[in-house]
């Protein structure tokens, strides 16, 4: 019998995948299907401590007797979730010898511009277990926290990422983080940096409908993935330590496309239920081009541009670029705020 797609990419391929959701018993299944790490968010976090809201009872009790105020008391709920995610995906963490195995934590998004604040939390969520990489938005000021970050040894994930720019600096400023961890002698953290793929194909459609730009549906769908493969290119070139982690799937293409490349999948359990197909096509595209008229067609679209060019932006540009504001507010309006708002047991 042929083997299901998923587990063919895991065990044939370059290719390796997260598992996108902060659910135990979801992630279970993650862990079979060959998962090697968990990506939670604060929306996620929040849902698992609904669902488990009597099992975890104690440790909910005990955040809300430490009167801690609501954002502080909302980054220690999340931390309930993270830590059990953590527990589930430490043998992967110990086997691979600190390569594989790791939990995202995420800093309140609406500190996306707030260095101190952030560099507060980075160093707080690490302490939660050995294998924690705190989330950070791809932000100027993001930038910084992951550069101290790595030098003091705390491994981070730079997310709200969807473009060439974001990533290739996210990279850079690594490089430096881990110049610095030396001088201090210490054991540099590593560093994921996020391509939200699906967002910037949803963002760049809403943009080629309202100006009707002769642009099709088949182009949009290519935007992402166009964008994905360059940075692939770049970082094999370049050699970056740098881990591109490619999240927000919009569709199996979105996997099929890049197989074989030098990334991880962040997969989410729906998506995961179609990825186990054995009908899925068992090759790798990774170097299969994107069609220059399909490019052409995109770069009519200033906000390709800034996505697609190493060039197309520069850091402080980051947090203006359309789709950013867009997704910080909805994982806080979704997520952080529901932490916050969270009711005692």
């Amino acid at each position: 019998m042929t083997q299901d797609y998923l587990r063919w990419v895991a065990d044939s391929t370059k290719t390796t995948w997260w598992h996108d959701s902060a659910e135990p018993n979801e992630l279970a299944v993650g862990l079979e299907r060959g998962a090697v790490g968990v990506t939670t968010n604060p929306f996620l976090a929040a849902l698992a401590l609904s669902r488990h809201r009597e099992q975890w009872s104690d440790e909910i009790r005990a955040v809300f007797a430490e009167g801690l105020e609501p954002e502080e008391r909302a980054g220690a709920l999340m931390g309930i979730a993270v830590r059990h995610a953590a527990k589930q995906v430490y043998g992967e963490f110990e086997n691979s010898k600190k390569e594989m195995g790791y939990v995202c934590a995420q800093v309140n998004p609406a500190r996306a511009a707030n260095r101190e604040a952030m560099l507060r939390m980075a160093r707080r969520f690490s302490r939660w277990a050995p294998n924690i990489a705190v989330k950070l938005p791809a932000t100027a000021a993001g930038l910084d926290v992951l550069e101290d970050c790595t030098a003091e040894g705390i491994t981070c994930t730079l997310t709200v990422s969807f473009t060439l720019p974001q990533v290739l600096a996210t990279a850079e400023r690594y490089r430096k983080g881990i110049e610095r961890a030396a001088s201090n002698r210490v054991e540099p953290g590593k560093c994921f940096s996020v391509i939200m793929i699906g967002r910037l194909d949803d963002y760049l459609r809403e943009v080629a409908h309202d100006r009707q730009a002769g642009v099709t549906e088949e182009d949009i769908r290519q935007a992402g993935l166009a964008v994905t493969k360059r940075a692939c290119s770049l970082y094999r070139e370049r050699g970056y330590e740098t881990v591109i982690i490619v999240a927000a799937l919009r569709g199996t293409y979105h996997l099929t496309e890049l197989a074989g490349a030098e990334v991880t999948m962040s997969i989410a359990p729906s998506y995961q239920e179609q990825l186990v197909s054995p009908d899925l096509p068992h090759e790798e595209r990774m170097d299969v081009p994107i069609d220059e008229d399909v490019i052409e067609r995109l770069a009519t679209l200033p906000e390709f541009i800034q996505a697609y060019e190493p060039e197309g932006m520069k850091p402080p540009e980051f947090i203006t670029y359309g789709v950013t504001q867009k997704t910080l507010a909805q994982f806080y309006e979704s997520g952080w705020k529901l932490l916050e708002n969270f009711e005692d047991v």
